[in-house]
């Protein structure tokens, strides 16, 4: 059996049977790992000897029918942006020393291992993951493994590349702008961002109330399964949401037809790629045609990215001020301009963006008292490509000019996620975002399960 190829929930299911064993999935990753990575470049470090102990451990568990988890034994990475113990955390930047103590899990890492997951190693990230694609002056380049002539996205884009290829069956990414999403959708893997404070940080995000952690997966029912994994509550985090009170592997399965999702395909201000257009109109009528109450609306907002570059230049200048002396000569030049551009706004002009991020949330939630979901294009353009910021000869300025989609909805910490949708006529992939009221992360996985039923991605 080629487990590379199998979901997580494939791959425990056959740990039950015997049919496979954790030590033979870990073995199978790492053999991926060392074929395709070269070529991706999504880990920035793999510790196979620990991974390979892990397994064991996880081997004697189901051999003796003792599973600690829903996940036991699936092999998974982390972003470089969660803190790991016993592995540096340097999140693709220079000026962190690697040779500190770490000896500090995050919540994250601290769940993954709770619950008997095989950790392989770390995936990379833009410094800081500042940014929609991941490159930095580190680690380098990460690319797409449908074609890696093309960018993975970002900021979580070794998770999935990672994923997308294979080299593990799952991981956990953030996503402050769309860094889940956009990855996600370029490299077609499912990806969420649940409502804000649904997995616990620790620690505190400089990004503040847009900073979102995330399950990236290759099937729904694996992103319901992690997120079961990673939602439980953490002391270290004051804005923690309190326990689910029922599970998402459960509700992901919830029967969404006859519900009413507005189908918005450019929210009224977004330019879209005719070919991105075209892949997700025909799979939202998939979902009309399976039950899902299909209306055209948009929600009525005008492009909120003026709000969201304060909140954003700001967090980033507050973290890269706690840099040591001479660090603005070391990060990503891209980064030191938003650090530059942080440094220019006032305590009252955050506080005026953050009304406006609030205000957005309110429209929001007047509009789903209309509409159960609100679905979009992930991103109006498919990959593009890799080592830039922006698709060349676009002229655009920054990475928010091609994220249109994604950033609104971290202004308004509502659960997003992405669902492959098809296929370009090169061959990339397309993703559809679903978005749901604040707390509806379980209708968001449920209407994300209908769409894979009506178009399973291969």
């Amino acid at each position: 059996m080629n487990d590379t190829k199998l979901t997580a929930s494939e791959l425990v299911a056959a740990y039950a049977t015997g049919e496979l064993s954790p030590v033979e999935a870990t073995q199978n990753a790492l053999r991926v790992i060392e074929e395709r990575d070269g070529e991706t470049n999504a880990f920035c470090l793999v510790d196979a000897e620990h991974a390979l102990e892990q397994a064991k451990a996880s081997e004697v568990r189901w051999r003796d029918g003792n599973p600690i988890g829903w996940l036991d034994g699936v092999p998974a990475s982390i972003k470089d942006m969660f803190l790991t113990q016993g592995w540096p955390t340097l999140r693709g930047s220079r000026c962190i020393d690697p040779d500190q103590r770490w000896d500090v899990d995050s919540p994250v890492t601290a769940r993954l291992r709770e619950n008997g997951l095989v950790l392989l190693g770390k995936t990379t990230t833009p410094e800081l993951a500042w940014k929609g694609v991941t490159d930095n002056t580190l680690t380098g380049i990460t690319r797409n493994p449908h074609d890696p002539s093309k960018t993975a996205g970002g900021s979580s884009g070794g998770s999935a590349a990672a994923v997308a290829a294979g080299m593990g069956e799952l991981s956990v990414g953030t996503d402050g702008g769309g860094s889940i999403r956009i990855p996600a959708s370029f490299c077609g893997i499912v990806g969420l961002k649940p409502t804000h404070g649904r997995i616990p940080l620790f620690p505190a995000s400089p990004f503040g109330p847009l900073s979102h952690a995330g399950p990236m997966a290759r099937s729904v029912d694996d992103t319901a399964l992690m997120l079961d994994v990673l939602a439980m509550p953490d002391h270290r985090d004051p804005a923690a949401l309190a326990p689910p009170v029922s599970t998402f592997r459960e509700a992901v399965r919830r029967d969404v037809r006859g519900l009413i999702a507005a189908y918005s395909p450019t929210l009224g201000f977004v330019d879209v790629d005719p070919e991105v257009a075209a892949i997700v109109k025909a799979a939202v009528q998939s979902l009309g045609d399976a039950g899902l109450h299909i209306e055209e609306a948009d929600p009525g907002f005008a492009d909120p990215k003026p709000a969201f570059d304060i909140l954003w230049s700001t967090g980033a200048a507050k973290w890269l001020d706690t840099f040591p002396a001479g660090a603005e000569t070391k990060v990503d030049p891209g980064l030191r301009k938003v650090w530059e551009l942080g440094k220019t706004f006032s305590a009252s002009d955050y506080l005026g963006a953050n009304a406006e991020r609030a205000a957005l949330g309110i429209l929001m939630g007047e509009f789903h008292t209309r509409y159960d979901v609100l679905i979009t294009p992930t991103v109006p353009i498919p990959a593009f490509e890799a080592g830039h910021e922006v698709p060349p000869g676009s002229g655009l300025s920054g990475w928010p000019d091609w994220t249109p989609f994604t950033y609104p909805f971290n202004m308004t910490q509502q659960p997003a996620i992405s669902v492959p949708a098809g296929r370009t006529s090169s061959g990339l992939p397309v993703g559809l975002q679903i978005v749901g009221p604040r707390h509806s992360d379980d209708l968001v996985l449920a209407v994300a399960k209908l769409l894979e039923e009506v178009r399973p991605w291969p």
